[in-house]
Order: structure tokens, then C-alpha cells, then sequence
């Protein structure tokens, strides 16, 4: 930062100032903000931060001691069973498996995050074993994109941070840039994916052979998605740098240009996946999530570390695009690049949550403090950030890995206004982590955050990020051994220095945006932004942003409210809604005609009501699907940390509209329960365990009944079967009233219903709850002499209270069954898609795109009849279908004489001169993530 001197955050930057003091300015703007002005709200005292900060601490080592202990040298590890995750010995989980190549990905992307939480020791003692044990040369294929990011990010942070130890002089006194040379050597391996006409790389490459040989098994890909090729230029860029070889940052500036010219020359916006040879648009729908945020990132964060202003001047045209058409605050919607009026889709997927972030150290902060705020009400209601979450806050993809995104936002939130409220936010999520994630072997991800079960899973991306973030959020400038604002984060939040900006500069800093559009110099801006102007002398300031959005969630209001009150204060007709609509009705044909025709306000009724009547289509045939049930193992040793997520059946007692069912397990006999039980006494008030097959499910679950089972568990008869890659199975009744059948009935694939039997077996006593979502472990086990940490999620604790000698070996075995048992996973058609949903989700094939068209909507798991509810001046919701009524007869008394016409047109007449419009609402249909 001491080139930057005594500039300010609101001083303009010459542009032809050294690119290093360009680069330093721009970051020192956040943490300069800090010092401005802070919120109204109760400071965090230093004692609480630096609690929270060892917490974090040890969150870290739980997670990283354990990859080390169970995992290592696989690439990730497996925290329910405690096993490394190995390429080719796991059953295949699609594209996400692209991230893994045999190189101990999660050690490589941990190597910086050791120096920034301190643990400079067991850092030196890492790059010992990556140097050690890894190889770069195997024959696997990879993604590019995670490559790029985690793998050669992570030795080139770990390069940074290494040589910067080894200045200060106390350690890594032996290295000599053998981590540089790995990531030149992988650089070299990742070119040959550049081998298009286009110059935009192949989406994945084999290690070993390359591209396009028989045995490199890939090469033949034609798309590949924007931030797949479009987040290159950091790690590119510093490997050129650092090692004076340019063809890296050559070869990622092209594939930058290449996108930059093709993007839609009238809304400037790019679209989700692009043909590598031809630069068609695949998919043409435009956000900042999925398959395109990390571009939108790497524009930014290339002029800060580049001081190329081409990149800052394409990232401002981008950005005015984002604002103008995506941007509904607090919520941001894909829309159509080619006609950005048209929401693409009516949900939001979790990686937008990088966004806010990103606004900060543009300097645009409100809109920043508005999404960040809406994501936090959908966090407060679902303990995590939904994998995709619809415009009325509903869950529409129930997964969550562990994504750090919104941590990130929260940081940086912090960093530019000291408000004590976004450490609050970082509390929330380190509780919630431990509280819902935390198992023995680490951190699991969420495989449903409706059920609470989990997936055996924990991303590289957890260690890389996640953690990170949060030490950062709470850490003092003296609690880091170096300075943070010398180095800018890249997407997987690996480390590299600002002084890069002026070393080996050999690329030509030719400005080649104006070649593609004229732009108007005064929209941009060339300094940091001037604190005074960001946060206005109120303490309340970002309080007063976010008070209107605390009840977003819980009582949101449908979109489009505040054009139906201004329609109903200007005498207007309501719109036509999809659900009221008649086709024998002559009034609803000629408002049908007029759409599209007439007014802008029409047309955008048109295309709405298009998007519903899609949408309602859609609801209509999975109305009868039943969401997700949950069987949670209370019993000792496991108090409740092992969830099953269990397929429901469509007859006994709804979970979701009475109690949880609470009991033992028993095996019926005869086993598949489908005649009279021979065992009545020993399934008498408890919870029956059946096995599939031989006869219907409701026969099964009435056998059971009349030997007095409280509740019935069928486990499948097909070996192996597992949630894992099986959609949702729900139990059918047998074709006859089955209203006889009162208690629960679930159903469990083999895998997961096996965890059940081995604990029986293991323990004799097994007790179970089954319920529509698991239960806060602190209701389950009111009154029980249970380790208060397994209550209360204190870490901590954990270690306080170890149980007797005496007992170790049984606590031991039992902490391997509860470990070793695989968390469940059952899970809606929407599971093999999610599954395909990475670190980042832009690295998805475009066959996976088009296959996501069989995921089932969020109306599986929410009522589908909407609230129609409006807000009044008192910012309250109100029964919008009464005051459309109550309008209605209003205007119909006092204008006797307006006419809608009498003419009826056929249906299928006006559905043709809309032609156009209906393929492009079902392509975004099919164009899910």
C-alpha cells in the first residue's frame, strides 16, 4: 500500500499513472471506508471478535485435520464416511467430478488460507507434501475452468504468500519458486485447450494426453459457458508475470476479446454458454449467477491488478447492462439478451450471492446492501442459501454445498462500512455450520436444506473460502502476519500480489474496446470512489437500507404489486392472470389479442402471461408430488447428527400437518411385512422396518398397523440403491381407500436404510424420529444426559467433555458407525441436476443445461396457490383478489360505457402471432442451470 502515498480514496488516478498505484488505489478504497463512519448499531467488542475468530480457527482445523487424516492425498474428502474422495472409485457424479484430477485439490487450495489464519508451521509442513506427492502428468480429465481456479490459483497463492514469508525472514527460508514452476508446468498442460479458431478454450483437457488424441477422451465439445472461458486472466496473467513467459496472459486476453465482441451489441450483455468455434450464443439468457459471474468478476479485478483500463471500461458497459435490465432490487433475474424487458426465469440461483461483493468494490453499495440483506432473510429462514430459490423466496433447488459466496459479500460489506451488523450476519453463519453441518470427519454438505440431511461432501472451495472469509470478517489488521490490501482475491479467493502490475509487462496495453462501441467517458469511473459520497453522514444509513427488507421473505408480496396499484390509481383494467384465464370466455381472448400489440405495458403483460401459463403448465403435472420426508437417528451415539431424507407415501398420517412420530425401530417378521406379523410383540409401539417387495405398500403398512406399530419404514429390496443417483420415490396405495391406514409410512433406498441396520446391530436400541424436516437437536434431547456440545454446536465443548475411559472403545466404535454412516439423500428429480452444480455451477456441460428441463419446480415443496397479497401504504400485505374485485364492480358502475370488445378470435389464431415469444419461454424452461 505505500505506493499508493498519500492519496485518497476520492483523488482521481491520472491514467497514465503507474499501473501500480492504479491497481493499489483502487483496493486501499475498502478498507479506507471502514474508518468513515459505522452504524447505530451496538459495536462487537474486541473479546467477542477474537472468540469468534478462534472459533473459526478451530472450525478450520476440524475440517482441514480431518481431509488430512481420513482424505489425503485424495483430492476431497468424504465427511460422512471418512474416506477420501478418489477419481473412478466413487460412483460418478457428472460434471462436478470435473474439479478432481488426482492432484490433492483440497491441500493445494488450502495452501494459502494457512498463512492468512496464521498457521505458517503446518503451511511450510503443505507445500513440503504438495512438492512431495502430487503429479500434475495423470491421464484424467479435467475441467479447465476449476483447474485454472483452484488448482493453479492455489500453487500461485501459495507462491505469493511463500515468498513473502521467506522475506520477512523467520520461514521458508528453503523455497525456490518450486510451487511457480508446478503452476508453469500446469499452465503449459491447460494451452493446448486454446486450440480453437475462436481462441475461447475447450471446456475440459486431459492431464496427460491433451486435446483431441484418442486417448485424451475429449476434444469434441463444441460450447463451453462464459465464465468458463472468461475467468482466466488473473491466474494467466500472474503466471506470465511471475515467470516472464507471456503466451499465458496472451492466450486469456484473447479469449476475453473474443467474448467481449460477441456479447449483444444492443443490450451489451453476453449470454450463459457460447459455440467455441462459430461464437454463437447456445444459451441466450443473461445474469450474474451461474455461467457468467466470474467473467463479470475477472473484468473488475483484471484492471485493479493489470491497470489495462480496457478491462474497467468493458466491466462499466456490462455493468449498466446489469443495473438497467437485471438488477429488480433486492432481486436480480435473468433476463433474455436479446430482449432484456423479458425475465428469463422467475428464481435465483446461490452464486449470485458474489455479487454484492463485486458492487463494493465498484462503489455502488446501495443495491449491494439490498441483495445482501434478501439473501440474508432466505438464510434466516432456511439456515443456508438454497442452491435456487424462486422470486417469492420458496426453495426451488433444496442443495447446498457449503458455497462461500455470500460469506464474501458479508466480508466485504464490512470492509467498506465497519457496520457491526454484517458481523452479526458472519455469527449467524459460523453457528449455523456448526450447528447443521459439522459432523465427526468435518463439514458435510447440505443435500436438502428443507430436511436438514446431508451429502458426503465438503468442496475444496470450503477450505479455500469459506474459511477465509470469516477469519477475515473478524480479524484485526495485527491478527494477520502481512497486509491483506497488498493482494487482490481471485475467484476461488487465492492470493496475488498488486506488485504484478508492473512486472514483466510485455503485453500490449492497446485500448481495444473502443474498436467494438463508443462509450461515453463520463459514466465511468477512473478513481476509487469517494467515501463521503458513498456512505452520506448518517449512522443510519445501511440500516435504513435494510429495515424495509427484513420481512422479505416470510412476507413477501408477489412481483409485480406495484404495477397492479398504479393500474388500479390510473382507472385501468387489471392484468389477465394465467390462472383466472378462460378459453370460452370472449372478454380474456380480446385482452389475449391486444397483448403484444398495443402498449409496452401490454406486450410485458403478454410475455408474462406466457411465462405463467408455462409455468402453470408446470405446476399442474407435479401437483401430486409430495416433498421430502426425514427419519433422524436420536438414539446414542448419534443425538440427532444423522439425517435420512426418506420418499414419502400418498397414504397414513402426513408428517407435514401432525406431529413427528418418535419410537424404536424393530424388524418385522416375516420381513417384507406382507402377511399377518409373527412378531406382533416385538413391533408393538414402535416404528416397523419393512423390506420392498412382494406385495403392495398400503397391505405392508396395514400388516403392520394391526400388530401395533406407531410407524413403518419400507427399505428397498434392490442392493445398492442409493439417493445418490435415484430420484424421489413416493409409496402409491394399492387402488383402494386406504383412509384405514393411520400412522406414517417412509421409504429409504438400500444404502441408506442399511445405516439404520448396522446401528441395530451394533447397538440393539435404536431410536428414530420421523418428521417432514429434522428437529433442532436441542428439542429432541430436552431432559437427556447427553454432551452439552452435541446442544449446543459448541466445538469447543467437544473436547471438554470426552467421555469416561471406561467407555472410550464403545464411544469410539460409535463414533466410526455415525461417521461412517452415509447422511442421506433422498432426493426430488431435481437431484442428479443439482448434483452437476459445482464450486461453480458455469462449468456445467450444455447437455447437462438441457437435461435440467426435468427438475422439478419449487411448487413440489410449497403450496401451490399463491397468496395474492399486496402492499398498502403502511408497507402491509393486503387480499389483493378482493381490491381486484372490489375495483372491478367500481369500475364497471362508473363507466357503463367501456367496451373490450366483442370479437372472438380462436386461440390458436392469437397463440400464433405469438410464435416467437412461446419458443423463447420454452427454451428458458429448458435452460435451467
Amino acid at each position: 500500500m505505500s505506493e499508493a502515498g498519500g492519496r485518497g480514496c476520492g483523488s482521481p488516478v491520472p491514467q497514465r499513472a503507474p499501473w501500480s498505484l492504479v491497481a493499489a488505489t483502487a483496493a486501499i478504497c475498502l478498507v479506507s471506508a471502514t474508518s468513515v463512519w459505522t452504524v447505530g448499531a451496538e459495536p462487537m467488542s474486541r473479546e467477542e471478535k477474537q472468540k469468534l475468530g478462534n472459533q473459526v480457527l478451530e472450525m478450520f482445523d476440524h475440517a482441514y485435520g480431518n481431509y488430512m487424516e481420513h482424505a489425503y492425498p485424495a483430492d476431497e474428502l468424504m465427511p460422512l464416511t471418512c474416506r477420501g474422495r478418489v477419481r473412478g472409485q466413487e460412483p460418478s457424479r457428472g460434471d462436478v467430478d470435473d474439479a478432481l484430477g488426482k492432484f490433492s485439490l483440497t491441500l493445494i487450495d488450502s495452501l494459502d488460507t494457512l498463512v492468512v489464519l496464521n498457521k505458517t508451521k503446518e503451511f511450510e509442513d503443505a507445500v513440503r507434501k504438495v512438492l512431495r506427492d502430487v503429479n500434475l502428468d495423470n491421464d484424467v480429465v479435467v475441467s479447465v475452468f476449476e483447474t485454472n481456479i483452484r488448482v493453479l490459483g492455489g500453487l500461485l497463492g501459495g507462491h505469493s504468500l511463500a515468498i513473502m514469508l521467506k522475506e520477512k525472514g523467520e520461514h521458508m527460508q528453503w523455497y525456490n519458486d518450486e510451487l511457480l514452476q508446478m503452476a508453469k508446468q500446469l499452465g503449459y498442460k491447460l494451452l493446448p485447450a486454446f486450440n480453437t479458431t475462436s481462441g475461447l478454450p475447450y471446456p475440459r483437457i486431459n492431464l496427460k494426453f491433451g486435446i483431441r488424441k484418442p486417448e485424451a477422451r475429449t476434444g469434441t465439445e463444441t460450447d463451453t459457458c462464459t465464465a468458463c472461458a472468461g475467468t482466466l486472466i488473473l491466474e494467466f496473467a500472474a503466471l506470465s508475470r511471475f515467470t516472464g513467459a507471456t503466451i499465458f496472459e496472451e492466450y486469456a486476453r484473447k479469449a476475453l476479446d473474443f467474448l467481449w465482441e460477441k456479447r449483444q451489441r444492443s443490450s451489451n450483455l453476453v449470454g450463459v454458454t457460447i459455440n467455441i468455434h462459430t461464437g454463437d450464443w447456445v444459451r441466450k439468457d443473461s445474469g450474474v449467477g451461474a455461467g457468467i459471474d466470474s467473467y463479470y468478476e475477472y473484468l473488475l479485478k483484471a484492471y485493479v491488478l493489470l491497470g489495462d483500463d480496457s478491462f474497467l471500461e468493458r466491466f462499466n458497459t456490462h455493468y449498466d447492462a446489469i443495473m438497467r435490465y437485471i438488477s429488480q432490487p433486492p432481486l436480480l433475474l435473468d433476463v433474455h439478451i436479446h430482449k432484456p424487458m423479458l425475465n428469463a426465469r422467475t428464481w435465483m440461483d446461490a452464486l449470485l450471492a458474489f455479487f454484492p461483493g463485486l458492487q463494493v468494490l465498484k462503489g455502488d453499495i446501495r443495491p449491494a446492501i439490498e441483495t445482501h440483506e434478501m439473501l440474508y432473510q432466505v438464510i434466516k429462514k432456511h439456515n443456508f442459501l438454497p442452491e435456487a430459490f424462486t422470486t417469492d423466496f420458496r426453495v426451488h433447488w433444496a442443495q447446498h454445498p457449503l458455497r462461500p459466496e455470500f460469506a464474501e459479500s458479508t466480508y466485504f460489506l464490512y470492509k467498506a462500512t465497519g457496520d457491526p451488523y454484517y458481523l452479526e450476519v458472519g455469527k449467524t453463519l459460523i453457528e449455523n455450520l456448526n450447528k447443521y453441518a459439522r459432523v465427526p470427519c468435518g463439514f458435510a454438505a447440505m443435500k436438502d436444506v428443507r430436511t436438514g440431511s446431508h451429502e458426503d461432501r465438503m468442496d475444496s472451495f470450503f477450505l479455500a473460502e469459506m474459511f477465509k472469509y470469516l477469519y477475515l470478517l473478524f480479524a484485526d489488521k495485527e491478527d494477520i502476519i502481512f497486509d491483506i490490501e497488498d493482494y487482490i482475491f481471485t475467484t476461488e479467493a487465492h492470493l496475488l500480489p498488486l506488485w504484478l502490475s508492473t512486472t514483466n509487462q510485455s503485453i500490449s496495453k492497446k485500448n481495444t474496446t473502443s474498436e467494438y462501441t463508443e462509450l461515453d467517458d463520463s459514466n465511468f469511473d477512473w478513481t476509487c470512489p469517494n467515501t463521503q459520497i458513498l456512505f452520506p453522514n448518517d449512522p443510519l444509513y445501511a440500516q435504513s437500507i435494510r429495515e424495509p427488507l427484513k420481512n422479505v421473505v416470510d412476507k413477501s408480496c408477489p412481483r409485480g404489486i406495484i404495477r397492479v396499484e398504479e393500474s388500479f390509481r390510473s382507472g385501468a383494467k387489471p392484468p389477465l392472470r394465467a390462472r383466472d384465464f378462460m378459453a370460452t370466455n370472449p372478454e380474456h381472448l380480446e385482452i389475449l389479442k391486444k397483448m403484444g400489440a398495443a402498449s409496452s405495458i401490454d406486450a410485458e403483460d403478454g410475455l408474462r402471461f406466457m411465462q405463467e401459463m408455462i409455468e402453470l403448465s408446470s405446476q399442474q403435472q407435479k401437483e401430486q408430488q409430495l416433498p421430502p420426508r426425514a427419519v433422524q437417528i436420536v438414539s446414542h451415539p448419534f443425538f440427532g447428527r444423522v439425517v435420512l431424507t426418506a420418499g414419502p407415501a400418498q397414504f397414513g398420517l402426513d408428517l407435514s400437518k401432525h406431529k413427528e412420530t418418535r419410537g424404536f425401530v424393530a424388524s418385522s417378521k416375516p420381513y417384507n411385512g406382507c402377511s399377518e406379523l409373527t412378531n406382533p410383540e416385538a413391533v408393538m409401539g414402535k416404528i416397523a422396518l419393512i423390506q420392498r417387495g412382494q406385495c403392495m405398500f398400503a397391505e405392508k403398512a396395514r400388516n403392520i398397523q394391526n400388530a401395533g406399530a406407531i410407524g413403518g419404514i419400507v427399505i428397498d429390496d434392490n442392493e445398492g440403491s442409493s439417493s445418490d443417483t435415484a430420484p424421489l420415490f413416493q409409496m402409491a396405495g394399492d387402488g383402494k381407500d386406504t383412509d384405514d391406514i393411520k400412522i406414517p409410512m417412509l421409504f429409504l433406498f438400500s444404502k441408506e436404510g442399511s445405516i439404520i441396520l448396522d446401528a441395530i446391530r451394533e447397538y440393539e436400541e435404536v431410536e428414530v424420529l420421523l418428521s417432514d424436516k429434522a428437529k433442532d437437536r436441542a428439542a429432541i434431547l430436552k431432559g437427556k444426559m447427553i454432551p452439552s456440545y452435541i446442544i449446543n454446536s459448541n466445538p469447543e465443548m467437544e473436547n471438554e467433555e470426552q467421555p469416561s475411559s471406561e467407555n472410550d472403545s464403545q464411544n469410539q466404535s460409535a463414533e466410526q458407525i455415525s461417521s461412517s454412516s452415509q447422511e442421506v439423500d433422498l432426493v426430488d428429480q431435481e437431484s442428479s441436476e443439482e448434483n452437476s452444480l459445482n464450486s461453480h455451477p458455469e462449468s456445467l456441460s450444455p447437455a447437462d443445461m438441457d437435461n435440467a428441463a426435468s427438475i422439478s419446480p419449487s411448487e413440489q415443496t410449497s403450496n401451490p396457490t399463491e397468496n395474492h397479497e399486496t402492499t398498502n401504504l403502511n408497507g402491509e400485505c393486503t387480499d389483493l383478489d378482493n381490491q381486484l374485485q372490489e375495483q372491478s364492480e367500481t369500475e364497471e358502475d362508473s363507466n357503463p360505457n367501456v367496451s373490450w370488445g366483442k370479437k372472438v378470435q380462436p386461440i390458436d389464431s392469437i397463440l400464433a402471432d405469438w410464435n416467437e415469444d412461446i419458443e423463447a419461454f420454452e427454451m428458458m424452461e429448458k435452460d435451467e442451470l
